[in-house]
């Protein structure tokens, strides 16, 4: 069945605008409710980032759910990765996490968690969507789900948080400038951090409901930079709105992406022979952490763009460690998810039981120059026939004869947002951010 709201990771887009409002919410907790009420009675865990909107989405997803006759747990703000392990430990049937990640306030979104801790199959989300079509009732009022508040659920995550580093690892001694992009994270990550020793400085932590996101986090690395210069820091850690990815800025300021940690991740567990197979990427991984590494001899796949897709081939392949550029890290030997801070956690121990700096940890690993360039889009814009368009064919075409077998060009649309990515990746002596704008610009030009 052709999902109809459901994309690559739950369901996302502008509050107010349908589906994104509070009668959808109500009725798509109710036919969540039901599907899962078909095993009996049934308890749900529901988790939220710091948007405004989630008071609203909070309250008719429990009021849905609680028709069909489901149990609601409120977490309040709490990471996305966090609402997947809390999810788990409660031995909860369902997971619901109330974000549009690094998205601006004024997006919001919902994705659900199995009892496993792990993102929904596609046929639970087609028997949801199902249930999206009959008309909502009430179960009997003595049938009704109850609701209650999880007070202690920040500090259960952050004990989860720490013991993913062993006892041993002490971060003292370390200056750490944390970026928790004024969302989920801002109650936890700086508690996580200063437990473990570390001397940490804040920015993004005063969230307001407005300005999540708002030129801080992941996905705006220069606020991190400078505040890392100005400190003195030995590193920067910069997560998103919900805090399953990461980006990291060494002590000179530059940018450490997730290909980056998923570099040092791998060939730390590979040399003490814990990394349990291979790595997975995807089709925006630079090529040259497969190529890092093929020569230390771990196995590397690419999957399709989104974390979903990454965990699928872990899963497939009986692997552990994957990841995304973007920074979604999934640390398959200590949780079921990407999750930033248990990832940059990764790294700083690795920092701190080599005794070396987070550049140094890096020295001798080159990427090839990799450029992306998105292409916003509008509501009406069919992004199918865009990416069928002859014209638009034929650009990539001329752009990858100029690349030879030097590079490549992925052109895809966003899951997450109205965008159109155009992504040119080759070796140093090309232009690859001029070829990756000669696309946009094409793509710009055909939407005119």
């Amino acid at each position: 069945m052709t999902r109809r709201y459901f994309g690559t990771d739950g369901i996302r887009g502008t509050v107010g605008e349908y589906p994104i409002t509070a009668d959808f919410m109500l009725k798509l907790g109710w036919a969540m409710g039901r599907v899962l009420a078909r095993k009996g009675r049934a308890k749900v865990l529901i988790g939220k980032d710091t948007r405004i909107s989630g008071y609203m989405f909070e309250s008719a997803l429990e009021a849905g759910l609680s028709a069909a006759g489901v149990d609601v747990s409120l977490l309040g703000p709490m990471p996305t990765p966090g609402i997947a392990y809390l999810t788990r430990t409660f031995r909860a049937d369902a997971g619901i996490v109330i974000s549009a990640s690094h998205n601006p306030f004024a997006d919001n979104g919902i994705k659900f968690f199995s009892a496993e801790g792990t993102k929904l199959d596609d046929g639970i989300e087609a028997r949801i969507e199902e249930e999206l079509d009959k008309p909502l009732t009430t179960v009997a009022n003595d049938a009704l789900g109850k609701a209650v508040r999880i007070s202690d659920a920040p500090g259960r995550y952050i004990e989860f948080c720490k013991s993913t580093i062993p006892d041993r690892v002490s971060l003292h001694g370390l200056k750490i400038v944390l970026d928790c992009a004024h969302g989920a994270t801002y109650h936890i990550a700086p508690s996580v951090f200063r437990e473990l020793g570390a001397e940490v400085s804040l920015i993004g932590a005063t969230p307001d409901g407005l300005n999540i996101n708002q030129q801080v986090g992941s996905t705006h690395p220069s606020s991190l930079r400078a505040a890392v210069i100005g400190a003195g820091a030995d590193l920067g850690i910069a997560l998103d709105g919900d805090g399953d990815r990461v980006l990291l800025v060494d002590a000179d300021g530059r940018e450490v992406d997730g290909d980056d940690i998923l570099f040092l991740i791998a060939r730390d567990r590979h040399a003490r022979g814990e990394l349990g197979g291979g790595g997975v990427g995807t089709l925006m991984s630079n090529f040259g952490l497969a190529a890092a590494l093929e020569e230390m001899g771990v196995p590397f796949e690419r999957a399709q763009v989104g974390d979903r897709y990454v965990t699928e081939r872990l899963v497939a392949n009986g692997w552990q460690l994957g990841g995304e550029s973007s920074g979604h890290i999934v640390c398959g030997h200590v949780q079921t998810t990407g999750d930033g801070i248990v990832s940059a956690l990764q790294v700083v121990a690795i920092m701190v039981r080599e005794g070396v700096s987070l550049a140094r940890l890096l020295e001798g690993f080159e990427k090839a120059p990799q450029a992306l360039v998105n292409v916003r889009l509008t509501p009406d814009v069919d992004r199918i026939a865009l990416m069928a368009s002859d014209d638009l064919k034929r650009s990539v075409a001329a752009v990858e004869a100029e690349l030879g077998d030097e590079g490549r060009v992925l052109l895809r649309p966003s899951g997450t947002e109205p965008l159109i990515r155009v992504m040119v990746e080759g070796r140093p002596h090309l232009d690859v951010r001029g070829l990756a704008q000669r696309i946009a610009d094409d793509v710009e030009a055909l939407l005119t």
